[in-house]
């Protein structure tokens, strides 16, 4: 594992970057991962956890230290859009394609992946050098139990307040579901309908947006199981997503 600074010589944006190579590469597939925690925290089994699953079939991976609470919006989509951008830039040095570089997220970091993914306005802080002229738009979305949905019925309304804080009223404007469009890069996603902390209906009402746009999207909802499974090593039956998304990796990139 190699650490990188996004931006170097920037005290203000000091956020760091963990690329994770493989021993023995099988592609040149790139997954940027972002780890959840309500954007109050990073949950390390939903970060490095999943970069060595990623390393054991050969693919690249980075994990990205992105800012949370009391840091608000846009500075985690800051953070996501330069990661992305800065695997692109290093493409070359890590044997990986620009245009396979993917986004991934679990929890609240699944709902910065599909902003990555969605959100489409220029934000505060971006042209800084050279590496910002790279695509921010990943190539597709890995989301495991996302939170999506703005709306209060099935939000997660505390990784809103996190994220937005004075400005939660107008938190319709960051909602994935509503930003979807005929653009958006395709999709895999999992979800317990079990969860109790992330309403399943959150994976639901983004795989329907996506559907409506007409983009891919495979979407894997086991019955039982908690939140913040990860990769759910103790359980047999909801680790199997590893493999579905490692065989919808080969199908699609």
């Amino acid at each position: 594992m190699k650490t990188f600074s996004l931006w170097e010589n920037d005290e203000k944006n000091a956020t760091l970057i963990h690329v994770y190579e493989p021993f023995k590469k099988a592609s040149d597939v790139c997954v940027v991962v972002l780890p959840g925690g309500g954007y109050s925290h990073r949950a390390a089994h939903e970060g490095e956890g999943y970069a060595q699953l990623l390393n054991s079939y050969g693919y690249t991976a980075a994990v990205v230290d992105y800012r949370v609470a009391p840091n608000r919006f846009p500075i985690p989509l800051l953070d996501a859009r330069r990661a992305l951008r800065f695997m692109r830039a290093h493409a070359e040095e890590f044997g990986i394609s620009k245009d396979k570089v993917l986004v991934m997220g679990s929890s609240a970091g699944g709902h910065l992946a599909a902003l990555a993914a969605t959100y489409t306005l220029p934000i505060e802080g971006e042209g800084a050098d050279a590496i910002d002229g790279e695509d921010f738009l990943p190539s597709g979305q890995i989301l495991c139990y996302p939170v999506i949905s703005s709306d209060e019925a099935v939000s997660h309304k505390g990784s809103y307040q996190n994220l937005l804080g004075a400005a939660y009223e107008k938190r319709e404007a960051y909602s994935p579901e509503l930003l979807v469009s005929e653009k958006t890069p395709p999709a895999f996603l999992w979800h317990t309908a079990a969860d109790a902390v992330v309403n399943v209906c959150n994976s639901y009402r983004y795989a329907t947006a996506l559907r409506e746009k007409g983009v891919s999207c495979e979407l894997h909802v086991f019955p039982e199981g908690p939140h913040g499974l990860g990769t759910a090593p103790a359980s047999p039956y909801v680790s199997r997503w590893t493999m579905m998304l490692i065989d919808w990796l080969r199908a699609w990139f």
